[in-house]
């Protein structure tokens, strides 16, 4: 699953509670986290500009180290503790770590450039299971290495989360964020989607009517599915959420 940025800002931890609940049962589990809006304010302090094009943070070389920092010590951390005071034997890596996501240099869907931003090329889950098979909870921060070994990228979350769905083949990939499902129009609460096709959620995704920050989710659910996980969702984070979206309380793509 994915734990948003806006998610996490909004402080409300009962998704560990549920988490616990998910292990107790049976069920392995990976959190995938972001970290925009801490990484926002780590570079407004060092007085380093951020901007966004297609939904995609740009990654210049003066920003890259910021953004490693946030999302590999503090965001990752910071859940690494809370899962830990919960009873949850949680594990933070980063998609550096093992060769576990490896990228090259992207470009934004309408091509231009984004600096330090990569593509992933290739997902090696053998980390992940290794942990897994140990017993214990990969938070993963989505930060990836070059082919060449040579440096990081910055990936986007969902992308980096939908990814590792797909090379495990889970059962089920969660995407928590900031809104209870995906909207038609982000500013008709009523229209709200309850479900979508692959080939639905590709014309969505396409389309003017897609928000920019997202087309990332709604795309990364896409590969996901293709690759082989059985079923998408898409929700808020609230108490209840794993539970409401397994059933249907999100949007679920399939």
């Amino acid at each position: 699953m994915k734990y948003g940025g806006n998610a996490m800002a909004g402080g409300d931890q009962s998704l560990l509670a549920e988490l616990a609940e998910l292990r107790a049962a049976g069920h392995a589990v990976i959190l995938v986290h972001g970290g925009g809006p801490e990484i926002d304010e780590a570079l407004a302090r060092r007085g380093v500009g951020s901007r966004r094009i297609d939904g995609l943070r740009v990654t210049e070389t003066d920003a890259l180290d910021i953004v490693e920092a946030v999302l590999c010590a503090t965001a990752n951390k910071r859940l690494v503790r809370a899962c830990l005071q919960r009873g949850i034997p949680a594990v933070g890596i980063s998609g550096e770590d093992g060769g576990l996501i490896r990228a090259r240099r992207a470009t934004s869907p309408s091509g231009e450039d984004l600096g330090f931003v990569g593509e992933i090329t290739a997902v090696d889950p053998a980390p992940l299971q290794a942990l897994l098979d140990g017993g214990f909870l990969p938070v993963v921060a989505p930060v990836a290495i070059s082919e060449d070994s040579a440096h990081a990228y910055n990936v986007n979350a969902d992308t980096a989360a939908g990814a590792i769905a797909g090379a495990l083949r889970a059962e089920a990939y969660i995407t928590l964020t900031n809104v209870a499902r995906v909207l038609r129009n982000p500013a008709d609460p009523s229209s709200a989607i309850a479900e979508l096709t692959v080939a639905e959620a590709q014309t969505f995704a396409a389309s003017e009517s897609c928000a920019s920050g997202m087309r990332p989710k709604i795309l990364a659910a896409i590969e996901a599915v293709g690759a082989g996980v059985k079923r998408a969702y898409i929700c808020a984070a609230q108490p209840g959420a794993l539970a409401g979206a397994l059933a249907g309380n999100a949007t679920v793509i399939a």
